[in-house]
């Protein structure tokens, strides 16, 4: 089973200037991550954009939407930054049906130690594997539909919407 795993950016993929104290990008840290994590799965990577999520706009959206529909392989995981991960996992929802979509991030920069990134990308590699087609947020060992999920900026963690 190929996965195909689309970066977009986010906190996962950020580094850290050292001159002037802010974070970056400069290249995706998912290749280093899936080799450190020693990651078996047959995953073929598609870098689209390096955005913080804050700058993702509809346009981007309509990209990642355009390369889901595109691509051959049925199980795809989308790295994305958290803060409008959820609204990204909406925009998608029920636009592919016949796919298994997972969206995942990190709170903490892969470069920066206690980071959730390497946890949160192997979840959603185990996730797009085991899940039913649909669109699904995967953070820090928990599973979301896109359309029962809201970030709580305030814990800084991802919750059901509803019961």
């Amino acid at each position: 089973m190929k996965i195909k795993l689309l970066i977009t950016g986010g906190t996962i993929d950020k580094s850290y200037n050292m001159h002037n104290g802010e974070l970056h990008f400069v290249d995706s840290h998912i290749p280093a991550m899936l080799a450190e994590a020693r990651c078996l799965a047959d995953i073929e990577l598609d870098t689209l954009m390096l955005k913080d999520s804050l700058d993702m706009q509809d346009s981007d959206r309509l990209q990642i939407l355009t390369r889901c529909q595109q691509t051959e392989q049925n199980k795809i995981i989308i790295t994305h930054g958290t803060d409008t991960m959820v609204q990204t996992a909406r925009f998608l929802d029920g636009l592919l049906t016949n796919k298994t979509i997972v969206l995942t991030g990190a709170m903490i920069p892969y470069v920066f130690k206690k980071s959730d990134s390497l946890f949160n990308l192997g979840s959603a590699v185990t996730a797009v594997q085991c899940l039913p087609a649909g669109v699904f947020i995967s953070m820090n060992g928990r599973l979301f539909k896109a359309n029962n999920v809201v970030k709580n900026r305030a814990e800084g963690l991802f919750e059901i919407l509803s019961i």
